[in-house]
């Protein structure tokens, strides 16, 4: 497995049950509200800090989605993507990236088409069955609360920067 996450350099995520634990809320306003692991976001910065892009294709269209893009430094951001692989095609072009350089993790079948492309798969512990039988990875943790972190922490593990990271936060 770490061979196939040393040469990482984009991270590509869902939202809805990777991101959040699936759940949408709507206040008697309509507004939508999501749940977004603080742990995740941390290691989507300590990623980034690595040098690893991150970017969001999720199938949903939602103005929370480019609130926590924007707090977490993410450009790459498709939204109303219900045919992934496309986004998925352009984002390689613009990036010049190949498949065995992309990470992405997946909770459903939409995520799939993405899923067999990418060098390394990831999917939550509560993604879809179908899901978890194709990924490289299953998560400890569910979407929403760490998927994403575990992920990350791996890929700067791979790529031996995890003392790298651990010296930044001691005194």
């Amino acid at each position: 497995m770490n061979a196939k996450l040393k040469d990482i350099c984009l991270l590509l995520v869902d939202v809805d049950g990777v991101m959040t634990d699936g759940r949408i809320i709507y206040d008697g306003n309509g507004l939508e509200s999501k749940f977004f692991n603080v742990k995740d976001g941390h290691g989507i910065k300590m990623l980034q800090r690595h040098g690893v892009e991150i970017g969001i294709i999720t199938g949903r269209t939602s103005i929370v989605v480019d609130i926590r893009a924007r707090e977490l430094g993410i450009s790459i951001v498709y939204q109303g993507a219900l045919k992934k692989l496309e986004c998925y095609n352009e984002i390689k072009l613009k990036t010049g990236l190949s498949d065995d350089q992309i990470a992405y993790i997946g909770d459903d079948i939409v995520d799939v088409p993405v899923m067999r492309r990418v060098a390394f798969s990831a999917s939550p512990s509560d993604g879809l069955q179908e899901v978890r039988n194709l990924a490289d990875y299953v998560t400890s943790c569910a979407g929403g609360k760490g998927a994403v972190r575990e992920v990350c922490d791996m890929i700067i593990k791979a790529r031996g920067g995890w003392e790298e990271v651990v010296a930044r936060y001691e005194l």
